[in-house]
């Protein structure tokens, strides 16, 4: 297992894998940006560098999140979220097929690995209010400014 830690707009993001794939990118409130990059980790350290350009919409490196087959099914149908469009917690329960899982897709959500990548900033609430990141309200509304210049303009 190599990890890497890169600076972003948004803080320090550490970034975990092995051959096998990406398993893990968060960010971190403070720490140190790494020196050297591991090779294994380094196609996913150049698109998310890519991401925050503004030069990459989507992510294509080998990907190896580790969660229950429940959150590994919400984990892929956040994969189908364009970017620049949000869908909201009832409407992504309900392309889970159980409009009455919503509370079950929110914590898959709040616990998917992959920071940015598998867009769980994507969700919003129904009446379009930003609800729960774990990464903090703030930076959610950052990576959708970003993604959708005129978000901020819509909801505010």
């Amino acid at each position: 297992m190599s990890i890497a830690y890169i600076q972003t707009p948004l803080g320090i993001a550490s970034i975990v894998g092995d051959e096998h794939g990406i398993s893990e990118i968060s960010i971190l409130e403070e720490g140190n940006c790494s020196e050297t990059i591991p090779e294994e980790l380094l196609t996913a350290v150049t698109q998310l560098q890519e991401y925050f350009q503004g030069n990459r919409h989507d992510f294509d490196f080998k990907m190896n999140p580790k969660g229950t087959e429940f959150q590994q099914k919400v984990w892929k149908e956040l994969l189908q979220i364009p970017f620049g469009k949000t869908i909201s917690y009832l409407d992504l329960s309900k392309k889970l097929g159980d409009v009455k899982a919503i509370r079950a897709v929110a914590s898959a959500n709040g616990k998917n690995p992959l920071w940015i990548v598998v867009p769980c900033h994507r969700v919003i609430g129904t009446d379009g209010s930003l609800t729960g990141y774990a990464g903090g309200l703030w930076r959610k509304k950052w990576l959708l400014e970003h993604e959708i210049p005129s978000f901020q303009q819509s909801l505010f």
